[in-house]
């Protein structure tokens, strides 16, 4: 069996490769998502889910480990905080779509959910 994508790491790309195929993108979400799951692809392009918190702060602090483990993953999604609520869209900008690290970061960033939240 392939290792979870939660202990995979992201693979910087260069460039020069063709992004994910919307068939590849979808086995990869039902991978990422357990079948069911709240992350979407949009258009093939990238991957969204918003969270929500019981107030700023805890927004905050999600957003914060979040872009903590972006740094070191050195893939970086879009985060948008408001109160209470995080949405993160990830794609690998340099290609202009899909790659299987950003469902890497994305489960990783589920990992970093289930922490805090318990």
């Amino acid at each position: 069996m392939d290792q979870p994508l939660a202990d995979r790491g992201c693979v910087p790309c260069r460039g020069g490769v063709p992004p994910l195929a919307p068939e590849e993108v979808e086995r990869l979400l039902a991978e990422l998502n357990g079948g069911t799951g709240p992350w979407e692809a949009r258009d093939a392009h990238h991957i969204t889910r918003t969270w929500t918190f019981p107030d700023f702060m805890s927004a905050l602090d999600f957003t914060n480990a979040v872009g903590a483990e972006a740094e070191e993953q050195g893939h970086h999604p879009d985060i948008h905080l408001t109160w209470g609520r995080v949405r993160i869209d990830i794609w690998t900008h340099k290609i202009d779509g899909l790659t299987e690290s950003d469902f890497v970061l994305a489960a990783r960033i589920e990992r970093i959910a289930k922490r805090m939240r318990t």
